[in-house]
């Protein structure tokens, strides 16, 4: 069994906890409504005004001029994931974090000493509000994709479990989208055959689902069925570690960009250096407006996980390994690969004592993360628009 832990509006939460007079305000956590800012994240109470991740906090502002704007503290909110990610070890070293806000857990080697999966997931969702003030919305299920699903039904504070013989069940009503890989451009497709409801998706063969979109069929077809074979893989067996965000409204702004890559790069990095771990190839992710998707690559002279340099690298491709006049962008990702590969040679751009310097500015944020995150320390390029990792 698994379970899909999804922090509920983390960035804001974090505020309104930490500042409660901020509690059933408007919250909307990101740059300068004054300037060329950008949401990172918004609180429930901001969201019924239609405030969203990605959108500028100049459209926040109009249309919710008493919300209340706050530099996100990227740093802090990591501080206090990893305070999460230690309720989680609690249960299971089974831990496949996706960002700073969510993670899968394997728990079925633990049922037989902590209970059913369904008991793990509500001590979990109990120590998170107890320790740490927070609420957690929580998906059970026989894999990944349906703990996806089910950790966002009944979101804020969820809970929803789904069991072997309720798959179809559970399934069949959702909306097609619903369907990891179900875009837009895909849904207007499934329209025209009229599609609109995972039910009537699997009533389409396979053979039917591959004639009309390749080897994306048998995917559809897969999960339409609830089948995702998919384990959960923790950081220290990975091959390769990575994090990506999905924009809620297409960017065509570099800097805007740049500025999601270095909380992308600053959290990757991150979890290298929890595990011990080195990478030697760097490689950016981009959707564009069509849903099309594309990936750069560099691979490095030598294996780092220092931050300085693999952002180095993802600007590298952001700024200069695109198509010139591409489409808006709506989905970022950074990634690490080809862990544990032994050095062979300087990276040409730094110096070994440069690099111990680089080191030793990890190290001390690392510590200034786990035990002062209020005090947390902020990359100058993110610190206008720092971006949500979801």
């Amino acid at each position: 069994m698994i379970l899909h832990i999804d922090m509920d509006a983390f960035y804001a939460s974090v505020e309104q906890r930490d500042d409660p007079s901020l509690l059933g305000k408007p919250v909307v956590v990101g740059g300068s409504a004054e300037g060329r800012g950008v949401v990172a994240a918004s609180s429930y109470e901001a969201r019924k005004f239609g405030i969203h991740s990605a959108m500028s906090a100049y459209r926040a502002k109009q249309l919710c001029p008493h919300a209340v704007f706050i530099r996100p503290r990227i740093e802090h909110y990591a501080a206090v994931s990893h305070q999460i990610r230690q309720v989680f070890e609690e249960f299971t070293p089974l831990i496949e974090p996706l960002s700073l806000d969510e993670a899968f857990l394997d728990v079925t080697g633990s049922e037989s000493l902590l209970g059913t999966a369904s008991k793990i997931g509500l001590q979990i969702k109990m120590l998170i509000r107890e320790r740490l003030n927070l609420t957690a919305s929580v998906g059970v299920a026989p894999n990944k994709f349906l703990a996806k699903i089910a950790s966002d039904l009944k979101k804020p504070d969820g809970f929803v479990v789904v069991t072997e013989d309720q798959i179809q069940d559970f399934l069949d009503p959702l909306p097609v989208g619903r369907i990891w890989g179900v875009g837009k451009v895909t849904a207007q497709v499934f329209k025209r055959f009229a599609i609109s409801t995972i039910g009537q998706l699997r009533q389409l063969s396979r053979e039917s689902l591959t004639d009309l979109f390749g080897n994306s069929g048998e995917h559809y077809w897969q999960l339409s069925h609830g089948i995702d074979s998919r384990p959960v893989v923790p950081d220290r067996e990975a091959k390769s570690i990575s994090n990506e965000t999905t924009f809620s409204e297409d960017i065509t702004d570099l800097e805007d960009l740049k500025a999601w890559l270095v909380t992308l790069v600053e959290q990757v990095s991150r979890r290298l250096r929890n595990h011990d771990r080195l990478g030697r190839t760097v490689e950016l992710k981009i959707r564009f407006s069509d849903f099309k998707s594309l990936t750069r690559s560099l691979t490095l002279n030598s294996s780092t996980n220092i931050t300085s340099e693999l952002l180095a690298a993802g600007l590298e491709l952001l700024c200069n390994r695109l198509p010139k006049n591409h489409l808006p962008i709506r989905l970022i990702g950074f990634g690490v690969s080809h862990l544990d590969q032994p050095e062979m040679m300087q990276l040409q751009l730094f110096d070994e004592s440069e690099r111990e310097q680089q080191r030793s500015l990890d190290k001390v944020a690392d510590e200034i993360a786990k035990k002062f995150g209020k005090h947390a320390l902020h990359r100058a390029t993110g610190i206008k628009k720092s971006p949500s990792s979801k």
